[in-house]
């Protein structure tokens, strides 16, 4: 007869979400189970997303670096590549981050059980091939998986997906990467830079979709140099497997209608991982995949709560984690506690990285609100340009009647390293002439973003602002 557990508070799925609430649950004394399939706690995030692509990133920003060298009149070899290395590279810093959370569950008594998890009623949750687990509340926390389009279900191992693409198993002569999304231009990067020939393809008029087309322009112009070739306002219609390839055949503005490339990364999206725990025999709501949640984050089924990629956009990690320690708070007595962001930062990891936080210029268009919009380009940046990257460029969104800062947009080196500045300031209800006054230290890329507050106000020295 299989096991059974009894537990005030089950986690069901161990990503960033995940196991910061099961941490904080018992930080606060919550007697708590996390349920995950994965070994260690991590969740797609650690396994095979944010971390391994930026590690593998950050080896094509050294090929860049290297490269870009010669500006500045140093010069190094064509760089050899070590997959197996690499590969191991990333592995390890996967299995040291793992390893640090597993710790953290043991630390704190968390019970850790491996296995998938499904829901047998709303108080019950059966592991397969391990316990039956019943509980008081849930957190379900169970992320995305790749979105997969009918037609590229070919049964062929030369098409990728984005979990696939980050094993590195080998460096193909010719990529095509369908979609113009973050994954796809991240590791069409990476890939690009290790010596594949990419082409991209994407259906709408400009990469990255829904990104303020400001800062997507100058991460187009250098992906132009990167790429073999960017096709927009184009899809592919069928792909077939050849002896030497994927043959593509395209419809739109691309200058040719088919080709065949050795591999094929479909990259167009992440949908909700919700159709394989049960949730209909707990009851729970699901509109377009997502959990139905409200602003505490509890699903139809009060003592049920959802969170992360599961329960609505952005998919993002830290935006999981946030709500995880949200949940907790509600479910431990802090009955005022509710989900009401002003601004959730969004980083895109290409080169350059494009960052934003708060409003967009299309969304107050879409809103008709009116607002205010102080740019700095970075051509004007002495510390972008000592670095050779003077290509970027900063925007603040300001409300027009009250000078309040409601959203700041980045594209530029280091762009998702600066954009936190921007969030405490949107959520702490700052304005431009606050942003402005604030000592920005001199030189530094930081400095773009007091830069664009202050040509709001008349106060930038480096750009001039006639009298109207």
């Amino acid at each position: 007869m299989a096991e059974t557990q009894t537990t005030d508070l089950v986690v069901l799925g161990g990503g960033p979400g995940g196991y910061a609430a099961a941490f904080l649950a018992a930080d606060r004394g919550v007697a708590t189970t996390l349920i995950d399939s994965m070994p260690k706690p991590g969740g797609t995030c650690l396994y095979v997303g944010c971390i391994p692509s930026k590690t593998l990133l950050h080896a094509a920003d050294l090929i860049h670096t290297a490269h870009d060298a010669a500006e500045f009149g140093i010069k190094f070899a064509a760089p050899e590549i070590d997959l197996d290395k690499l590969r191991a590279k990333g592995d390890k810093i996967v299995d040291m981050m793992t390893s640090s959370l597993l710790k953290g569950c043991k630390e704190r008594k968390i019970t850790h059980i491996v296995g998938h998890g499904n829901f047998v009623d709303a108080n019950t949750i059966q592991v397969e091939n391990g316990p039956t687990v019943t509980f008081k509340h849930c957190i379900i926390a169970v992320g995305s998986i790749p979105a997969k389009l009918p037609t590229f279900d070919i049964g062929s191992k030369r098409i990728l997906d984005s979990t696939s693409a980050l094993r590195l198993e080998s460096i193909p002569k010719t990529l095509l990467v369908v979609g113009g999304g973050y994954i796809g231009l991240e590791l069409g990067s990476v890939y690009a830079a290790l010596g594949s020939k990419v082409t991209v393809v994407e259906m709408t008029p400009n990469l990255l979709p829904g990104v303020d087309p400001d800062l997507v322009r100058p991460l187009h112009a250098r992906l132009r140099a990167q790429f073999e070739k960017i096709y927009l306002n184009t899809k592919v219609a069928k792909v077939e497997e050849t002896k030497t390839g994927i043959k593509a055949h395209f419809e739109g503005e691309a200058d040719e209608k088919e080709a065949t490339y050795e591999k094929v990364l479909v990259a167009v999206g992440r949908r909700p991982n919700t159709a394989s725990c049960g949730l209909d025999k707990a009851g729970v709501e699901v509109e377009r995949g997502f959990i139905k949640t409200d602003r505490q984050r509890r699903t139809n089924v009060p003592h049920l709560f959802a969170i992360g990629d599961a329960a609505g956009e952005p998919m993002l990690a830290h935006k999981a984690a946030h709500e995880g320690k949200l949940a907790v708070e509600v479910l431990t007595g802090e009955s005022a506690a509710e989900w009401d962001p002003r601004a959730i930062p969004a980083v895109v990891f290409t080169d350059p990285e494009i960052a934003w936080c708060g409003l967009t210029e299309t969304d107050a268009k879409k809103q008709g609100r009116e607002v205010k919009i102080g740019t700095f380009r970075w051509g004007f940046s002495g510390r972008a340009t000592t670095v050779g990257r003077n290509d970027g460029l900063t925007k603040v969104l300001t409300d027009a009647a009250t000078d309040q800062i409601l959203g700041v947009g980045l594209v530029g080196v280091g762009a998702g390293e600066l954009i936190s500045e921007a969030v405490v300031a949107i959520e702490t209800g700052a304005t431009a002439k606050d942003l402005a006054m604030c000592i920005h230290p001199h030189p530094t890329l930081s400095e773009t973003i007091s830069e664009a507050a202050e040509t709001l106000h008349g106060l930038s020295s480096h750009i001039f602002m006639p009298k109207k």
